[in-house]
């Protein structure tokens, strides 16, 4: 075995069974009994023993409407943002890949396992960047709002990133929570690029990931771009609701942000935690009487959530996923009643 896959760790999620999952960031989308039908339908004449098209012409076209793109040059997917990701760490430049911590660790793991030295942005108390990258950095990573601390980075922060020969890859995978995007900039320029997901919309199973940039830089992903990435199933699926349900989507994206807004009104008032505002679909919260401890406590009630307290950078942190109403209802009682317990 290669020594620098010794030293690579995997990416870590929650696997721990429960009643309650809100960790995972995943948005309910409750598709009425007649598109389920349509999609069925459509799935069960699907010619499966053929490859898919390599190049997702029919679901490229149908996102790029959706997202009122020039036209679907302007796009590629991948099988989730993770494979984007990999190939923007594999493609665009040599030197060092930098990114905020903490952030989505997707970033420093596809940097390493394409033999790219990193270079960690350290965040104040307020998760604003308070580092610089280095001289050498030719390729930034910026979640847009941030994963796992849920705020903004101001774009006036990103701008002042900018420098001759360095790419700035903005992650909008919780856009829909905040509807503040920088696609603008990334259609008139080759230094911005954006990536948006169907993760985060209600799609997660399907993984299909976006990257959005001018024509000359989506040929070239495309170049690396591994063959049938995004398999028969997920295009045909994404395309019906893209192209026809995407006012699904956009109910219950605001549904999500009224509970979002619920929850951290009511967290605010418990004892024994500190809230951190979010501008995506999950809340991080540090635990004043033990994250562990909390955690453990949640895990009695049947309520999983996100544990970040052994990251240096959020420590005694937790982080819960926006649910369903009748779910958030479950954990705001199971946090009450463990804050109780341990306060």
């Amino acid at each position: 075995m290669k020594p620098r896959i010794q030293g690579l760790e995997k990416y870590k999620t929650e696997t721990t069974k429960a009643r309650i999952r809100l960790s995972s960031n995943e948005l309910y989308l409750d598709l009425p009994q007649e598109v389920r039908e349509e999609v069925a339908k459509e799935l069960a004449f699907a010619p499966l023993y053929k490859y898919p098209d390599p190049d997702a012409k029919e679901l490229k076209s149908a996102i790029a409407s959706w997202l009122k793109l020039p036209s679907e040059e302007y796009l590629t997917l991948g099988n989730g943002s993770d494979e984007l990701i990999n190939y923007l760490c594999a493609s665009l430049g040599t030197g060092t890949v930098s990114y905020p911590v903490p952030t989505f660790s997707m970033y420093e793991i596809c940097a390493k396992n394409n033999l790219r030295k990193t270079a960690p942005l350290r965040l104040d108390e307020n998760f604003e960047l308070m580092q610089a990258p280095p001289d050498d950095s030719d390729l930034i990573f910026i979640a847009r709002p941030n994963n796992p601390t849920g705020n903004l980075f101001l774009k006036e922060t990103i701008t002042a990133l900018r420098a001759r020969d360095r790419c700035i890859v903005i992650d909008e995978a919780y856009y829909p929570f905040c509807k503040e995007s920088m696609i603008d900039e990334a259609l008139k320029s080759e230094d911005i690029l954006v990536l948006r997901t169907l993760s985060k919309i209600g799609l997660a199973g399907l993984r299909v990931g976006i990257l959005i940039a001018p024509p000359e830089i989506i040929k070239l992903i495309d170049s690396v771009r591994l063959p049938f990435n995004v398999t028969m199933p997920s295009q045909i699926v994404a395309k019906i609701i893209i192209s026809k349900y995407s006012y699904l989507i956009d109910n219950a994206v605001e549904i999500a942000i009224k509970e979002r807004e619920r929850i951290e009104s009511y967290m605010k008032n418990m004892e024994g935690i500190k809230v951190f505002p979010s501008r995506a679909n999950f809340i991080l919260f540090k635990v004043l009487v033990g994250a562990k401890a909390l955690h453990k406590e949640l895990l009695k009630r049947g309520v999983l959530v996100r544990d970040f307290s052994e990251n240096p950078y959020t420590p005694e942190c937790l982080r819960v996923s926006v649910g369903r109403a009748v779910e958030n209802d479950i954990f705001l009682e199971a946090l009450d009643s463990s804050l109780r317990e341990l306060v």
